[in-house]
């Protein structure tokens, strides 16, 4: 047992995330709520879960709902791919100017997010971008 494990003050690693996590995490969250309650869909932040989340994008899309309209949960989902990413590599969002991204532990860059937009317009797949990102070179 390690000396952090025993102190009571210490954080988890959910509080020392870099301040980037702060609203990608929370768009997720908000997309977990969201599916939960609006959709009866449960994600579990599995990899698995991004072939619900592929299902969900592409039965929206065939409603042909105006960009604008699903921009919210076109982000929540996105970061929700994120979040998977994240939790299963070790990785790290990063932020730029607005933008948000997944740096995994060997320095790739992934934009779930745009990945969530380009699969609305019917051209991706977040099940497809964790796959990539989440294998071993």
């Amino acid at each position: 047992m390690t000396e952090r494990a025993t102190d009571p003050y210490a954080t988890t690693r959910q509080e020392t995330r870099p301040q980037a996590a702060a609203k990608p995490v929370r768009w997720a969250a908000d997309a977990v709520a969201t599916m939960r309650e609006g959709a009866r869909v449960r994600l579990d932040y599995s990899a698995q879960s991004l072939w619900r989340v592929d299902r969900m994008i592409e039965e929206i899309r065939r409603e042909e709902p105006p960009y604008a309209a699903v921009e919210n949960v076109l982000r929540g989902l996105g970061a929700y791919a994120g979040e998977v990413i994240v939790r299963q590599t070790g990785a790290e969002w990063w932020a730029s100017g607005g933008e948000h991204w997944v740096r995994t532990p060997d320095g790739r860059l992934w934009d779930p997010v745009d990945e969530a937009r380009r699969s609305f317009g019917g051209n991706g797949s977040l099940r497809l971008l964790c796959r990539d990102a989440t294998a071993r070179g």
